[in-house]
């Protein structure tokens, strides 16, 4: 196995990228900026600079990844095409590559409330909307897949345990990025993460489980 990362610098893709060090689990990442993803990631691994906007950049570095983990996400900006061409078109163009590239898994981090239109992220450019058009252009692909829908996004980890649901069952909640990136990279381990949906939050009065039992939760 060989993982393909995108949003490698971003605050969760940064924490994925960890995880798969840690696992032993070979890294390419994608990144931008290659200054700034040196002072960031670990040691060992494999940086390429590309652009999720550019497919041609796309074909060059993927080349032996087996699976890919996408944390990309647009920034807040005053450009009104941001989450279209991020969260849509930049997925869209990573899974028409990975398809013609045989990725074997593609893990998928996207929202809670992507099926809310009248939900309050959607005044930020229709962020929600044109992460659940990426999400429905995965599922159609043809690709194995694990989309994780991550409720408040906190940056110090806790020792919540973590609560997964099937789609369009948790409304609310946070989750540290950590707990996020250990479900994304236990996606591409466990046969029972393929071809699933999973919501999940981070809360103090539930029963910690072991994440292929959650995932085995899931229909």
């Amino acid at each position: 196995m060989k993982a393909f990362v995108v949003g490698a610098t971003g605050e969760t893709g940064r924490r994925i990228v960890q995880e798969l060090v840690r696992r032993e689990i070979p890294v390419r990442a994608l990144v931008r900026d290659l200054a700034k993803a040196q002072q960031i990631l670990p040691e060992g691994v494999e940086l390429v600079v590309g652009d999720v906007l550019k497919p041609d950049s796309l074909r060059e570095t993927i080349a032996d990844c087996t699976v890919l983990l996408s944390a990309t996400g647009a920034a807040p900006s005053f450009d009104v095409t941001g989450p279209y061409k991020v969260d849509y078109l930049g997925t869209k163009n990573l899974v028409d590559v990975a398809k013609e590239k045989g990725i074997q898994q593609f893990v998928m981090v996207s929202s809670l409330c992507v099926s809310r239109f009248f939900h309050p992220l959607n005044l930020f450019w229709l962020i929600l909307v044109w992460k659940k058009q990426a999400e429905d252009y995965l599922q159609k692909s043809g690709l194995s897949y694990t989309i994780v829908r991550p409720g408040g996004l906190k940056n110090e980890d806790n020792s919540d345990a973590i609560v997964m649901r099937g789609p369009d069952n948790l409304f609310d909640g946070s989750i540290p990025r950590q707990k996020v990136a250990q479900v994304c990279v236990e996606a591409v381990l466990q046969p029972q993460a393929k071809n699933k949906i999973v919501e999940i939050v981070a809360k103090p009065d539930a029963p910690a489980q072991p994440l292929d039992a959650l995932f085995t939760s899931i229909a």
